[in-house]
């Protein structure tokens, strides 16, 4: 931002942009939970554009003004997140029956991986890069929770999931935790990625169960990644690969707008 320039000269909206428009986006940008203390002084259209230094001088300016919301909006997540802190957890009495089917497809194209043939690539910053079986990765120590999981379209649900702490696994395979981020790649084209201190949350879990038994396809065989610090999309399923990286790796819906950090 630079202060020498005068504020209404910052503030001009010309009247081919939707004032009213923008301002919604803004306030969905900023409504979750974590960003309401933060950004509840600067939900004002001008005070988001000073501070991120935009100038809403059209339909482009408003995209990237709208980019840089969300990248203050990760920032900010990122810092207040705490890597000790749990989510509440729940009884069986308190489930969601029937847990929802929730996809960018329909619940019949939903994928039909083979788990005889299955293999979870392990790749990146990692000291042992090799194929894992399902016989192999249900072996491992077996955590299991009931956590709620929230979507951003505005529902909730309560599910029992089971499988292997995540930071179990990394630990198994000698990640680099001092790596930014760790990245998913899926059986149906879904792609996500998450940051180190999620990854190593001690509820975040490499599920291989639901309520039980093994995970069906509707909701992600072979594997998923659950996080109940996280929104739903964050959460990917069909999980065939993994690996660690530097090198920003995006996601499905984050590369298109959505905010990456997506705590809940």
């Amino acid at each position: 931002m630079k202060s020498n320039q005068p504020r209404k000269d910052k503030l001009a909206v010309p009247a081919t942009i939707d004032r009213e428009s923008l301002l919604i986006d803004a306030r969905r940008e900023l409504k979750m939970p974590a960003r309401r203390a933060f950004g509840k002084q600067l939900i004002s259209l001008g005070g988001l554009a000073m501070l991120t230094g935009c100038g809403l001088s059209d339909n482009k300016s408003v995209e990237t003004f709208l980019r840089r919301v969300s990248r203050l909006n990760d920032s900010v997540q990122g810092w207040l997140f705490d890597p000790n802190q749990l989510a509440p957890t729940y009884t069986r009495a308190e489930m969601t029956r029937p847990f929802p089917f929730n996809a960018f497809y329909g619940i019949d194209d939903a994928p039909e991986v083979d788990g005889a043939s299955f293999r979870l690539k392990v790749n990146g910053l990692v000291a042992e890069k090799r194929a894992w079986t399902l016989p192999e990765l249900y072996a491992l120590p077996h955590a299991e929770q009931i956590t709620r999981h929230i979507c951003v379209e505005g529902w909730s649900a309560i599910g029992r999931w089971g499988g292997v702490t995540f930071s179990e696994f990394l630990k198994r395979v000698g990640a680099d935790t001092t790596a930014k981020y760790v990245g998913f790649k899926c059986a149906d084209d879904y792609y996500e990625s998450i940051d180190m201190p999620t990854a190593l949350h001690p509820q975040t879990l490499l599920a291989f169960t639901y309520d039980g038994a093994t995970l069906p396809a509707k909701y992600g065989f072979p594997m998923k990644l659950r996080m109940p610090t996280k929104l739903g999309y964050k959460n990917p399923k069909h999980v065939m690969e993994i690996f660690v990286t530097n090198t920003f790796p995006g996601g499905y819906w984050v590369d298109q707008g959505y905010n990456w950090f997506g705590g809940s």
